[in-house]
């Protein structure tokens, strides 16, 4: 049977590093793409990065029990794990791997129960946090001032997770992430 892997971290954790270095491992896992309501950035595509809706069309496929999990993280800025996704790559009897927040992914655990595995990756600490999202050079002061006050609130669900991956080295985090996720998929 086929399994979730459930990935929730503050922005800056190194979460989509370790989940595009478990995607090139032979685990057979499928990342499960995201809708959201915004524009598209930069050259993002429908359909790879994200599914992009309008707000109406979002609205509309809550109101139908479309998604697993959703949040309006700003006034019509949606995002949200579609059901359709997870049954899509669950019938092509492939692992789903989420990158999802805290919140919708402990929703997604509650769903599939033993058949999930939630991972909270910690960052080494709020310093290094900080400086790992000004060495990015993609957010202003406020920005940054904004997501670590978030990561702060992020962090204080990390023990309702099966598993807490400490990123304070790269190489260890990846190695330890790759045995729980070999294990749990073998199972």
């Amino acid at each position: 049977m086929s399994k979730l892997l459930i990935f929730s971290a503050p922005s800056g954790s190194g979460k989509s590093t370790l989940i595009r270095f478990l995607l090139t491992q032979n685990l057979n896992i499928q990342f499960s793409i995201s809708a959201t309501s915004r524009q598209p950035r930069g050259d993002e595509k429908d359909a790879v990065e994200y599914y992009f809706l309008s707000p109406d069309e979002f609205r509309q496929k809550i109101k139908n029990g479309e998604f697993l999990e959703y949040e309006e993280v700003y006034k019509d800025s949606y995002y949200g794990t579609l059901k359709s996704e997870v049954d899509r790559i669950l019938a092509e009897n492939k692992n789903v791997i989420f990158d999802v927040d805290c919140i919708g992914g402990l929703n997604i655990k509650k769903i599939y129960g033993d058949r999930a595995l939630s991972i909270f990756v910690m960052p080494p600490s709020m310093q290094a946090l900080q400086e790992r999202l000004k060495k990015r050079g993609t957010d202003s002061p406020e920005v940054i001032k904004k997501r670590l006050e978030k990561a702060e609130y992020e962090i204080s669900f990390a023990p309702q997770f099966d598993v807490i991956i400490q990123n304070d080295d790269y190489d260890r985090a990846k190695n330890e992430t790759l045995e729980i996720i070999s294990k749990f998929i073998e199972q």
